[in-house]
């Protein structure tokens, strides 16, 4: 077994691969599953992992204060599973503290964060640990998580049809130049000696799992497996992103995860200065689209579009004197007309949802914008 001190072998280059079927050994994967009030999720999140094929399987729940009946349910789960175990946090840190704590305990090789409304499909720990085994130089393996909000679960597809290895650095330094996550959070596997050595989940209220991701790709390679969904994430009302994060929140959150980032471990790497200023440049362009968004809609003496030209000018002062600026500053006719009969603002908004619709077909194909 491949341990950190060897130091594996990294990737040379990008490779796409079909997907080995043979393993040499069967590897123990911990699954922290923090649950804050999701009594009722609990069961199928904890079913999820103890179905797993292929791999031994450790699942930690943590439940952090939950006022519902989550501790009754998680103390029954433990004394049914052998391999459940519970942490009961005295007081509600938030889902960093408590994934901390789980993560902290962990005795698996490899390492699933999954929160308690989410699942994972039947085969997932067993497709993403055979292709960090058959690449010890990976640190994070991820696939395509299927997103549902109905009662019924979307079918997944279960059988992988090939592998892609991007070297960390690469992987790393695309995110930079998108400025943008391209991972939900169950569907990720990590090899845990990784955290222990660069640390855990950083407290960001909303781009903790985010930054722990462009971490993990700083000090090793990243891995995505096509073809196959690898857990399922559950949308309502009550989740913590439909209650606090709407797009200045999340621009904001990105750009602090960026920041944390660069000021820890990563810092240190080679061309982290470089990184940082073109995730900085990423995000000023995105924040300088945004205003233009607003424009086009009309609302160009709106507070909001004020903010992202604000938030642009902060992520790059230099972009104040780029010709996309300017002209966001010049008053053309055609704005006080409604939005609807003006060319350049039908244009704009037409680019923008075509812009959007291949990222997004994109991004199911590869897991990439």
């Amino acid at each position: 077994m491949t341990t950190l001190q060897e130091a594996p072998e990294r990737v040379s280059q990008r490779i796409r691969i079909k997907p080995q079927k043979t393993r040499t050994y069967k590897p123990k994967v911990s699954v922290v599953i923090a649950c804050y009030n999701y009594a009722r999720y609990l069961p199928d999140a904890v079913q999820s992992c103890i179905s797993q094929l292929d791999v031994d399987v450790e699942i930690i729940i943590v439940d952090d204060a939950s006022t519902d009946n989550s501790r009754a349910v998680a103390e029954l789960l433990r004394e049914r599973h052998p391999n459940v175990s519970c942490i009961h946090r005295p007081d509600n840190g938030g889902p960093v503290e408590a994934f901390n704590d789980g993560a902290r305990v962990a005795t698996g090789e490899f390492l699933v964060r999954l929160d308690a409304d989410d699942m994972l499909t039947p085969g997932s720990l067993g497709r993403a640990t055979l292709v960090a085994q058959a690449f010890p130089s990976v640190g994070l393996v991820y696939g395509h998580p299927l997103h549902f909000s109905k009662l019924q679960l979307p079918s997944p597809r279960v059988r992988p049809t090939a592998w892609t290895v991007w070297p960390g650095r690469e992987w790393l330094t695309d995110r930079c130049r998108s400025g943008k996550n391209v991972i939900t959070s169950p569907e990720v596997l990590m090899r845990r000696s990784l955290l222990e050595r660069y640390g855990y989940l950083s407290p960001l209220a909303h781009s903790h799992d985010m930054e722990l991701w462009l971490r993990l790709s700083a000090f090793s390679d990243v891995a995505y497996i096509h073809g196959a969904d690898q857990a399922w994430h559950r949308e309502h009302a009550k989740s913590l992103s439909a209650t606090h994060v709407d797009d200045v929140v999340d621009f904001r959150e990105r750009v602090a995860a960026f920041r944390v980032l660069f000021e820890g471990p990563a810092g240190a790497h080679p061309d982290s200065t470089n990184l940082y200023a073109l995730a900085r440049r990423s995000l000023a362009k995105e924040a300088l689209w945004k205003t233009r968004h607003e424009l086009a809609r009309g609302i160009q003496f709106s507070s909001l579009r004020t903010t992202w030209l604000d938030l642009s000018a902060a992520m790059d002062p230099a972009i104040i004197s780029s010709p996309e600026w300017n002209r966001l500053h010049l008053q053309p006719a055609e704005w006080f007309l409604p939005p609807l009969l003006r060319p350049r603002a039908v244009a704009l908004r037409l680019r923008g949802r075509i812009k959007s619709d291949l990222a997004w077909h994109r991004w199911h194909r590869t897991g990439v914008f």
